[in-house]
């Protein structure tokens, strides 16, 4: 799991960055605050989306589908580290092919 992590740490990091930078991209274009901007990119990404707040301009509501489709391929990310930690455990009590 270890190494999984390791491995994929930056794909993630980079991932949740550039849908951070899109929510603040809407809220400076929607004027929005700060708080509200945040809070709109992680309830897009993990594609809850309450309603409250809607973005009205055309650029973001693109930018808003591009943070969604971020938000799966997290998730997804998050999906293959679990699998592969379980898969991990079950084949070779849970060394991840690392020999000590």
């Amino acid at each position: 799991l270890g190494h999984a992590i390791h491995v994929t740490w930056p794909v993630l990091s980079v991932l949740l960055a550039i849908q951070l930078a899109l929510g603040l991209l809407i809220g400076f274009v929607e004027g929005w605050s700060l708080g509200d901007a945040v809070y709109f990119t992680f309830i897009t990404g993990l594609t809850i989306g309450y309603g409250d707040l809607v973005p009205k301009q055309a650029l973001s509501r693109a930018l808003a589908i591009g943070i969604g489709f971020l938000g799966l391929f997290v998730t997804g990310v998050i999906a293959a580290i679990a699998v592969h930690a379980m898969l991990s455990a079950l084949t070779d009590g849970g060394s991840d092919g690392e020999r000590s």
